[in-house]
């Protein structure tokens, strides 16, 4: 393979997402590989990508226009096409194509994002009542890429696709700390992420109702409604709860680095970045005991059931003592070196190979 044409319409012009940073960070890793055209549909996506990188400007993939698309890279001589989403155009493709789905989260919880336009929004939820507009898209490529070996298993379980189909792991920006790290004077614990019900967060209250000396931290933006349930919550019990209502990458990754451990009770995941993010600075991970947390955080995480705050709190406990949380800290580096950019552009090169 010469050249690889990247789908990079899904890079937000606001801030990331998942699939917008998996796009970003991979695109960075392939370009060091191999000569990348990024597919674009908005010129500020470009913001994000390699300085210099050659670029094709095409159709918004909510579009109509997207029924269309495969036809204007045959004439752009396309060979190898790869989009980290399921639902590319392909109608007359004379390319090879590898699309990707991450996880299947939402035939679990099928609430679309907000930020999908409202037609859009209700494709999604009609998509997600069986699994059949799944296969009929999957089937569509040459090859599958899925982010975890947990999603790889539901994609065989459920006979989502006839395709080959590799795993291209996740990661998150940047490298896993080399210094040791001792254990902090701080007793905060944090959490990023949706406050959606299967978040669970009540969990991550209650369980401060068991840790006097400790603090939760919630970074990410919320409602007022939900946070006014949730301090109500930790009013009640005597919980004490931090409302950051969102930080800044800088922000974030100072107070990974300062505080005692990112917590989690989530009943669902997809994937589980911030434990990656948390991981390479050397800060431990407690979270619940999801199959996809035990394939990302391995024996460095410390796990509980997910509706069992007394178990987080115990969980925590255990951690005050100076060697264990210094050990814990230096598994959680060495885990997180699993999960890199540069090994991840490796495999998805090698499913090309795979496929021709």
């Amino acid at each position: 393979m010469q050249v690889l044409h990247f789908d990079a319409r899904f890079i937000r012009l606001d801030h990331h997402d998942g699939i917008s940073r998996f796009s970003v960070e991979l695109i960075k890793a392939l370009a060091i590989k191999v000569k990348v055209i990024a597919i674009i549909y908005d010129l500020r996506q470009l913001e994000h990508l390699p300085k210099g990188i050659e670029f094709v400007l095409l159709n918004n993939p909510q579009s109509p226009l997207e029924m269309f698309i495969a036809r204007k890279l045959n004439e752009l001589g396309a060979t190898h096409v790869f989009s980290p989403m399921q639902i590319m155009g392909t109608a007359g493709r004379k390319y090879k194509l590898v699309l990707t789905l991450h996880d299947l989260i939402y035939y679990r919880h099928r609430r679309p994002p907000q930020d999908l336009n409202f037609l859009v929004q209700l494709i999604w939820r009609v998509y997600h009542l069986t699994y059949l507009p799944q296969r009929l898209l999957l089937n569509r490529a040459d090859a599958v890429a899925t982010v975890s070996k947990t999603t790889k298993n539901l994609i065989e379980q459920h006979n989502l696709t006839k395709r080959r189909l590799g795993v291209v792991y996740n990661a998150a920006p940047g490298k896993p700390t080399t210094a040791a790290r001792s254990m902090p004077s701080s007793k905060s614990l944090l959490y990023i992420g949706s406050f959606m019900p299967y978040k669970n967060v009540e969990t991550l209250v209650r369980a401060m109702a068991m840790l006097p000396d400790f603090e939760l931290h919630l970074l990410s933006k919320i409602d007022k409604s939900r946070r006014s349930e949730l301090q109500e919550l930790a009013e009640s019990i005597g919980s004490k709860v931090v409302f950051h209502s969102g930080v800044s990458d800088e922000e974030y990754r100072r107070l990974l680095m300062e505080s005692f451990a990112l917590v989690s009770a989530s009943r669902d995941e997809g994937f589980g970045i911030p434990l990656v993010e948390a991981m390479q600075q050397g800060t431990p991970v407690v979270v619940s005991d999801l199959e996809i947390f035990r394939e990302v955080a391995g024996d460095a995480g410390r796990y509980f059931s997910a509706d069992q705050p007394e178990e987080l709190a115990k969980r925590i406990r255990e951690l005050g003592e100076p060697k264990a949380w210094v050990e814990t800290s230096k598994k959680s580096i060495d885990r997180a070196k699993l999960f890199d950019w540069n090994a991840s552009a490796d495999e998805l090169l090698e499913l090309f190979r795979k496929i021709g």
